[in-house]
């Protein structure tokens, strides 16, 4: 896979919704579940982070889900991409980028978002030929107010910004016009995913699936 084909394949996951969950699985018989209730509030596109010993099993309960594109996140190593892809993960998202990481996830068909964090960093993924990427951590990287100022130099990269993302600030970003999306854990709450409130995540979600985004 090339570069150009990974951001293309990125970019269609992004248009299915404004809001891409960002999930910290700790108990794989919680996953399907939590992926029903996702994708019936309109939320299909779906990132577990590999940050629990139970994130590959959780990809695996998920991609059998029907209207869900499981995707997984926080992939560090090649090992990472092809421990996600075997798991049935169908895209990657990574807070930065190495060029390891990047020749593993072309060499095994995963469509992978990176991540940067500032102009040279997005300049060297464009570089490489990737025009969809990660923005991380938004917040504190700046916020809304720094992608603003990365759209009139860089008019070709549009993002996805995560970390520190919520419904209160969501509009904020998908107003500009280099956000495809945003990735954001609001929509899962820990105590309600350990629950089962399917129901209570899956009116969370749908909040979340009706958030406008700007003109592109």
């Amino acid at each position: 896979m090339t570069p150009k084909e990974a951001s293309r394949q990125a970019r269609e996951i992004a248009a299915l919704a404004p809001i891409i969950p960002v999930l910290v699985i700790e108990d794989a018989a919680r996953a399907e579940g939590l992926a029903r209730a996702l994708v019936a509030g309109g939320l299909p596109a779906l990132e577990v982070t590999l940050r629990t010993p139970a994130a590959l099993d959780a990809i695996r309960a998920m991609a059998a889900v029907p209207g869900g594109v499981v995707g997984a996140g926080t992939l560090l190593t090649p090992e990472d991409v092809a421990a996600a892809k075997a798991a049935g993960a169908r895209f990657g998202v990574s807070p930065g980028a190495t060029d390891r990481l990047l020749d593993a996830a072309e060499a095994l068909d995963l469509p992978m978002l990176a991540g940067a964090a500032t102009a040279t960093e997005a300049m060297r993924l464009f570089e490489r030929g990737y025009d969809f990427m990660k923005f991380f951590p938004a917040e504190a990287s700046g916020g809304a107010a720094a992608l603003k100022a990365l759209a009139a130099p860089l008019p070709a990269i549009a993002f996805c910004p995560t970390g520190g993302v919520s419904l209160a600030n969501a509009r904020d970003y998908l107003s500009l016009p280099n956000v495809l999306c945003a990735g954001g854990s609001w929509v899962a709450p820990a105590a309600m995913a350990r629950s089962g409130d399917w129901a209570g995540i899956e009116a969370l979600a749908r909040e979340a699936a009706m958030l406008e985004r700007g003109a592109r």
